[in-house]
């Protein structure tokens, strides 16, 4: 009876072992290795571009959607703000110099967070540019703007800077300086500041892995939302629904293409049964071998978006979120195919430019007299 009893209480004190180790391995996990640093740089880099490009192509027409003259006064925004709890900084003034003093600073503030320029505070910036230009006309944006605007807010708890940006130059340049300088801190100081040193990398690798996540499961959510959503509705059952979409007016920035297009019926009904499937499946084969053609199908599925029915913003946005499922070793290995490129090109330069110098050189007559 003391064997069976001793027996019967073994396994609940292996689970009590292991468990804590489980945890131990998956705290680990979260807060000391930052994973996706090349996708996090792609994420600042893509958005702050995007948004920059967007701004300079709306410039001739930035009076007419967020300046004083527009048919959406600032009084009427501030009384939707009352109803929905947005605000923005373009409604604070009614002076024209007022609103082309912020639309520079927006400029700026895309332009600094795409280069990664002080990008903790910057990024905190480029979202209150986001919100207040996406709330001050927010009856004529589309999913690229909403999908902007959620990317700007979770990039903020990443560390986007680590990688391609101003701040990971200084850092390393700071690096290298450190490492030359022979001083260091007292000695009664230096486990004070290698303790807030260690508590500050924890912290910040835990929200960048945290933040990372959240990107990537609100990009699940989107696909994998609009897959369901459409899969409802009779017009994706039936495969018809591409054909009554270029039918629109609004969605044909070249009727002509949208013609052509609408003419071959199987490709069309091909197209949206597809596209169904593509978003419908999407989160379930990031974590096999499908995962890149996947991306690569949605990223032809964003460019014709963007060319037949003329939202680029909107297909801008997904195709840079799609970015972060791919690895830092595809970031890597990109670098190093084009830095072997690079090699290939000036080796060949080089043995041209000694050939072509050769050429120079009169020959020798074969004796001397």
């Amino acid at each position: 009876m003391a064997t069976d009893q001793a027996s019967l209480a073994a396994p609940p004190v292996q689970r009590t072992v292991m468990g804590p180790a489980r945890r131990g391995a998956l705290f680990a996990a979260v807060t000391e290795r930052p994973v996706s640093r090349y996708a996090a740089a792609t994420l600042r880099i893509g958005y702050g571009l995007l948004y920059l490009v967007f701004l300079l192509r709306e410039f001739p027409h930035r009076e007419e959607i967020w300046g004083p003259g527009s048919p959406w006064t600032p009084a009427l925004a501030i009384q939707l703000f009352d109803q929905t709890g947005w605000a923005s900084f373009l409604t604070l003034s009614d002076s024209r110099t007022y609103f082309e003093v912020c639309y520079a600073l927006a400029l700026v503030t895309a332009a600094l967070f795409m280069i990664g320029w002080r990008t903790r505070a910057v990024s905190l910036l480029f979202v209150v540019v986001v919100a207040s230009f996406h709330a001050r006309a927010i009856f004529m944006t589309d999913g690229g703007d909403n999908v902007i605007l959620l990317m700007a807010v979770y990039l903020c708890f990443t560390a986007c800077g680590r990688r391609w940006s101003l701040d990971a130059r200084r850092a390393r340049l700071r690096a290298s300086a450190d490492s030359a300088a022979t001083s260091s801190p007292p000695a009664g100081a230096a486990g004070l500041w290698h303790q807030l040193g260690s508590c500050r990398r924890m912290l910040v690798t835990a929200f960048h892995n945290c933040g990372m996540f959240v990107i990537a499961a609100q990009v699940c959510f989107l696909y994998g939302s609009a897959g369901l959503y459409k899969v409802q509705g009779g017009l994706w059952r039936d495969g018809t629904a591409l054909h009554y979409v270029l039918n629109l007016e609004l969605f044909r920035p070249w009727p002509a293409l949208s013609h052509l297009l609408d003419g071959h019926q199987m490709v069309v009904a091909a197209a949206s049964y597809l596209t169904v499937l593509l978003q419908v499946a999407f989160p379930f084969v990031l974590f096999g071998r499908y995962k890149y053609p996947v991306l690569a199908v949605l990223l032809g599925m964003h460019v014709g978006i963007a060319v037949v029915l003329g939202l680029p913003l909107f297909s801008g946005a997904m195709v840079i979120a799609d970015a972060v499922f791919l690895p830092d070793r595809f970031f890597t290995s990109l670098g190093q195919a084009r830095r072997r490129a690079f090699r290939g090109k000036a080796g060949a330069g080089a043995g041209a430019l000694a050939g072509a110098d050769a050429s120079l050189v009169p020959p020798q007559s074969g004796a001397v007299g």
